[in-house]
């Protein structure tokens, strides 16, 4: 499975006016592609950053979806005043314990690590983290994005509230720590979200 991720840093008074588009106009023109598995918006509602990611069967349904949602893609940039930055991932986890309920957030994470290790970071994802996080108070789902090629790496662990994700916090902490620690694996940087759209 490949996802395509735009980062939008726009300006927070357009965000609900960003959001509208994205669901009323990307979320069906995606979902009736070929190959498209579903799409999910997180928003920062303080700096205005958004991060909406498509998820896609395979590498060929990513490369023909490019062109038919790039003046999509551009119209939400405009709307939400910001420029689009575009990433396309391999999904290494993607693991759900429940339904995301209205009022969620998440918890993203950054990283890289040396591209020859990536296989092994993937293997510790699926072989301990998964069933760490099941563990988690208010842990809804998680999904990992790697780079192949440039050992970048996305963990977003969402959470049915941010009381819950709160609650979470030290346990959530001392995971990533060790985790990352294991592995050799650089945090470059660490955000939270409101869960815009699932």
């Amino acid at each position: 499975m490949f996802a395509r991720s735009t980062t939008i840093l726009g300006k927070p008074q357009h965000l609900d006016e960003g959001i509208a588009y994205v669901r009323e106009t990307l979320v069906p023109a995606a979902l009736k592609m070929d190959g498209c598995v579903g799409l999910s918006m997180l928003c920062d509602r303080d700096s205005g950053r958004t991060i909406t990611t498509t998820a896609w069967a395979d590498a060929a349904a990513t490369r023909t979806s490019w062109d038919e949602l790039l003046g999509i893609r551009d119209h939400a940039a405009e709307i939400l005043r910001g420029k689009a930055e575009v990433r396309e991932w391999e999904v290494a986890v993607l693991h759900h314990r429940q339904r995301t309920p209205e009022g969620a957030c998440a918890r993203v994470m950054w990283g890289r690590c040396d591209p020859a290790a990536v296989e092994s970071v993937v293997g510790v994802f699926h072989r301990t983290l998964v069933q760490q996080v099941d563990a988690l108070p208010g842990f809804c789902s998680m999904i990992v994005l790697v780079d192949r090629e440039t050992g970048s790496t996305v963990l977003a662990a969402t959470y049915a509230s941010r009381a819950e994700m709160k609650r979470a916090g030290d346990q959530a902490a001392a995971t990533a720590a060790l985790f990352t620690e294991q592995m050799s694996l650089e945090t470059t940087e660490i955000a939270v979200f409101d869960v815009a759209l699932n």
